[in-house]
Parts: structure tokens; C-alpha cells; sequence
């Protein structure tokens, strides 16, 4: 019997489940071995971290996967080692070093430094980057020794706190917004210090409401009973957790999840979670304009009974 005739059928699963990605493995890496693990038939990650981070990675099993786009919308939050007194092309240790300074730094100029780049900043993408030019990842023209022209992208720091400072190793916690670019954050700190920097180690410590405390890596989640991985699962509504809710009566859920407006005495809101009358009975994804409830994203009956069972565990 060959491996493929071994290998289990796959099954529907609906839920998202927090991987701890270690380092060195690819997010889509991490994916195929959860899924496998669940014997899941659809999945999907919410935004890839590279191969050289860690930390947390949501993956959207089923009917979760019709919100990734909420988690991949969410803001995030990072602990970042630098290096200080070494740049390199990548900005993180990817590539070799490029550029070595002295590093002559006390607290209150690294201070003073992170709060140039809290608030709404222009970031120009590094060019080791999955963005696309002409139909190819920018890293590959990287790798090939050509420079791409880059339009710069606004993105939104929160906040940059410094966990330690210990020459040459500065770490920092950081919270962004989507689109963000650590490792080109890294480089610039490294260029307003003076003694240039690049990302050593990052880890993705949260999304939107979700923690990586939370999370189980790829490999405690293989060492579990088979029984016991559906158990790791949350229900999809987790992803909009920051959304107001909107529940509706019986006849109204129904002709809801048939696609139908109905009134709401609601103000206008760009995006609801809509639950049943029934307890977890979560239906879909909604905005409201002009007094009107109009659905988005909507659960099947089925899909409806298993996220319910979900989040009733």
C-alpha cells in the first residue's frame, strides 16, 4: 500500500486555529502541516510571516475562511530584537552585512529615536518583499541585483516600547498597523541612531484581539490525541471580536441568511457580526447604512451549527 492510499480523508473543519510558527518555516509550511493534522478539506492563513519569524500566525479552517480578510485588516503587535551597528540589504539577517558603525548610544537617544516613528509614517517597502512588480516578488529582483523603484506606503505605528537595551542588542515591542514592515522600520531606527541596525529575530505576538499565548505550535499540535486537535479550534467570530454585534429573533435570522435586508434601529455601521436568537448562533458578517441591515460574508444552516458547537465547547 503506497503512502497515498494511507493517507486519511480529508473532512470538513470550521474554526481558526493560533500556530505558534517557529522560525524557519514558511507560514504556508505551517499551514499544510495543520491542516494535515486536522485532516481539514479548506484552510487558509491570515497574512504570511516570513521565514525567519516566529510567533503568531491564525489559520482559517471551513467557514472561517470567508473572514481572514478581518484578521488580515487587524492591527499587530511584534517583538523585535535589532542589532545596532550592522545594516544589511534585507534589513534583518537574510543577507549578509553591508554596513558596520560604532555604536556610541545611551537610553535617552534610543528613546528619543522610537518616538520620531510613532504615528502615521510614509515606509518605503524593502525590496526582499513578497510585493509584485511586472508579476514577480520584488525579492527576486533583489536576488538578481536589481533595484526596483518603490512608492512609499503610509502605515500607522502605535506604539515602540523598549523592552532592553543591552549594546548592541536593542529590543522592542511594537504595535502597527496592517502593512507594516518591521524589518524596514529596523533599518530606518538604525539610520536615525546614526549607527545603522537590522532585524535579528522578530516575533508576531498579536492580531487584532488574538495572542500568541494563545497559540500552540505545529509541533505539540501533531503530539495531541487525534480526538483532542479539534479542540484547539475557535469559533470564526473570534476574528471580528472588535465588531458590534447585531442579534436577531428566529423569523428574522432566516430571512437574514436568505440574503434579505431588513430595518434595524441601528446608527450606520461599516461592519457588524450578526448572531441568531439561539446562544453562539453566529450568521455572518454585515454592514448597516440607511437604517438597513445588509449582509456580507453569511454561514450556511450547517456551517451555522458547527461554529455554534465551537463556541459552546
Amino acid at each position: 500500500m503506497n503512502a497515498a492510499s494511507r493517507r486519511q480523508p480529508r473532512r470538513p473543519v470550521h474554526g481558526v486555529l493560533l500556530l505558534d510558527k517557529p522560525p524557519g518555516m514558511s507560514s504556508n509550511q505551517a499551514l499544510q502541516r495543520a491542516k494535515r493534522a486536522l485532516c481539514a478539506e479548506k484552510a487558509g492563513h491570515t497574512g504570511t510571516l516570513d521565514p525567519l519569524a516566529s510567533g503568531l500566525l491564525p489559520l482559517c479552517f471551513g467557514a472561517a475562511t470567508k473572514f481572514a480578510q478581518a484578521c488580515l485588516d487587524a492591527d499587530k503587535r511584534y517583538r523585535a530584537t535589532l542589532a545596532l551597528g550592522e545594516r544589511t540589504a534585507s534589513g534583518d539577517r537574510e543577507t549578509p552585512v553591508i554596513e558596520r558603525r560604532a555604536v556610541a548610544l545611551d537610553r535617552a537617544a534610543i528613546d528619543a529615536a522610537c518616538r520620531r516613528f510613532v504615528g502615521t509614517i510614509d515606509q518605503v517597502p524593502p525590496m526582499h518583499s513578497a510585493l509584485k512588480r511586472g508579476g514577480k516578488a520584488l525579492y527576486d529582483y533583489a536576488r538578481a541585483g536589481i533595484q526596483i523603484e518603490r512608492t512609499p506606503r503610509r502605515v500607522t505605528i502605535h506604539r515602540i516600547d523598549v523592552v532592553s537595551w543591552r549594546n548592541p542588542e536593542l529590543v522592542l515591542d511594537v504595535s502597527c498597523s496592517k502593512g507594516t514592515y518591521v524589518r524596514a522600520l529596523a533599518d530606518d531606527l538604525g539610520r536615525a541612531l546614526g549607527c545603522g541596525a537590522h532585524l535579528s529575530a522578530l516575533r508576531r505576538t498579536g492580531a487584532g484581539r488574538l495572542e500568541v499565548r494563545d497559540a500552540i505550535t505545529p509541533d505539540a499540535l501533531e503530539a495531541l490525541p487525534e480526538a483532542e486537535r479539534d479542540a484547539r479550534l475557535l469559533p470564526p467570530d473570534c476574528l471580528l471580536a472588535d465588531w458590534p454585534a447585531v442579534h436577531l429573533d428566529a423569523g428574522e435570522a432566516g430571512r437574514f441568511l436568505s440574503g434579505l435586508r431588513r430595518r434595524i434601529d441601528r446608527i450606520d455601521a461599516a461592519a457588524v457580526r450578526v448572531y441568531g436568537s439561539q446562544p453562539d448562533a453566529f450568521l455572518g458578517s454585515a454592514h448597516i447604512r440607511a437604517g438597513e441591515l445588509i449582509a456580507d460574508r453569511l454561514l450556511s444552516p450547517l456551517e451555522v451549527r458547527a461554529t455554534a458547537a465551537l463556541a459552546s465547547a
